[in-house]
């Protein structure tokens, strides 16, 4: 049941009915209205600055995973760059050194103080500034990669014309030497043995009996395998390329021919006394682009150091040779 108000009223002297206008009421309820709202914005205002919406803890924890992945890449990058820092110092330092090939110059690489630059910049950037400058240094990197496999490439290259330079040069003494008693005459200026004058004498005289192998010093083609009347008798001579050739002269019987393919340590004819000789030897020579060079010099294969020493010596001895 309402509950009805009455007032005294001082005019009449009597208690009357207390009635509320109609525009107080709804000034009232306007007021109510106004206050419920500022409350309500007030209590949504401090939810939302101290409580997290559902979209906000979504997009909070994608930030999140956002941070630890770049740090991650980050980390990774950085481990990837000193290594690769470390490929072009050795490549340079290194694998080029030996094969004694100019480095590859800075020009073709990204240079360190733009990358040092880039990385600087990058805690200044906004996340979609941030995965730019990150894709920037994947392309930099992946760049200097290329340049690496393409500098590797030519190494490869290197390592094979190495290995064929290597293979190319005389290395091992033409007959069987273990003693070291077989070299009768050493290169230089000798005594002729049938003029009987100093001339100069193109290679290394090997005493052995007739018949014994004469082997091929290093890998190469046969350009010559015969008598030409110069001298030589029968003789061979390979062309091993780089600029090197040998001659293989006197001999007794002749085991390759012209245009053969022959290894090293492959027996190409036996010991003779054919042509100028005063007796059984094989007469060696080392041509280097055309000019005879000594021989002595290129043994290292099977020579150890006290070995090659006392050979030294026994072909410095200014004695007569034997063609």
């Amino acid at each position: 049941m309402k509950k009805i108000k009455y007032f005294y009223n001082t005019h009449t002297l009597r208690y009357e009915k207390l009635v509320t206008p109609l525009r107080v009421k709804l000034l009232r309820v306007f007021g109510f209205i106004a206050a419920a709202l500022v409350t309500a914005v007030g209590i949504v205002a401090i939810a939302f600055q101290y409580i997290e919406s559902p979209k906000e803890k979504l997009l909070t924890q994608q930030n999140a995973d956002y941070k630890r992945n770049y740090d991650v890449l980050e980390r990774r990058l950085t481990e990837l760059e000193q290594q690769m820092d470390e490929l072009e110092k050795r490549d340079n330092d290194v694998y080029r050194s030996i094969f004694e090939a100019d480095p590859v110059p800075d020009s073709a690489r990204v240079k360190a103080m733009e990358r040092n630059k880039e990385l600087a910049m990058i805690n200044t950037l906004s996340e979609n500034e941030l995965l730019t400058g990150m894709t920037a240094q994947l392309n930099t990197l992946s760049k200097r990669l290329a340049y690496q496999q393409k500098s590797y490439g030519e190494l490869a290259q290197m390592v094979k014309g190495k290995e064929k330079l290597l293979a190319a040069i005389p290395a091992i003494q033409p007959v069987s030497n273990k003693d070291l008693d077989r070299i009768a005459s050493g290169f230089g200026y000798r005594i002729d043995p049938v003029y009987k004058i100093t001339k100069f004498h193109a290679g290394l005289d090997f005493t052995a009996p007739q018949g014994t192998p004469i082997y091929a010093t290093a890998d190469g083609r046969v350009t010559t395998a015969g008598n030409q009347g110069n001298g030589y008798g029968n003789h061979v001579v390979i062309n091993h390329g780089y600029g090197y050739e040998t001659l293989y002269g006197h001999m007794y019987r002749i085991k390759t021919r012209g245009g053969q393919t022959v290894k090293r340590g492959e027996v190409i004819g036996y010991v003779g006394s054919t042509g100028k000789s005063t007796g059984p030897h094989c007469h060696y020579e080392v041509h280097k682009n055309g000019k005879p060079v000594d021989p002595i010099y290129f043994f290292y294969n099977d020579l150890s150091p006290e070995q090659f020493d006392r050979l030294l010596k026994l072909a410095a001895a200014g004695n007569q040779s034997l063609d």
